[in-house]
């Protein structure tokens, strides 16, 4: 089990970057206090001045959960361990859209995957760029609904 205090440590350092980074893009704590309905006050504890003496106080998820429509999911993502994120359920997805997608993409995927492929049966640069190209279409598939 980790220790308590690394985990301390690494939370406010997190909550130091998340103030950072709304800084970064306009968003202020006073705006964020009126959306999400947690005092200003209370923000400032958990997201103080990056360049003050205060450590930010833990976030309890109570938080989080009130800034989950207010903060950027990118930026809400650093209060978890590394490899986990916040993500949002898009709507309006077009299932038949995303079946077809599915389907392409895995017929891109084992042609890249032959033995008379570029790379034999690793993936070739191309063949990984045009893979990449592919899931970028992804986004599509819900925006389009």
């Amino acid at each position: 089990m980790a220790d308590n205090s690394n985990i301390v440590r690494a939370m406010r350092e997190r909550q130091q970057t998340i103030r950072r980074q709304l800084d970064q893009r306009n968003i202020s704590l006073k705006a964020l206090s009126m959306d999400s309905g947690i005092g200003y006050s209370t923000l400032l504890s958990y997201f103080p001045n990056p360049d003050g003496a205060a450590e930010p106080a833990q976030m309890p998820v109570s938080a989080i959960y009130m800034l989950c429509e207010h903060v950027p999911n990118d930026l809400l993502s650093l209060l978890l361990p590394d490899g986990n994120m916040i993500v949002s359920v898009p709507e309006g997805i077009d299932h038949d859209a995303l079946e077809a997608w599915c389907i392409e993409f895995l017929r891109i995927k084992g042609e890249a995957h032959r033995p008379n492929s570029p790379a034999g049966r690793d993936l070739s640069d191309c063949e990984d760029e045009r893979l990449d190209r592919h899931v970028a279409t992804l986004r599509g598939i819900s925006d389009a609904a």
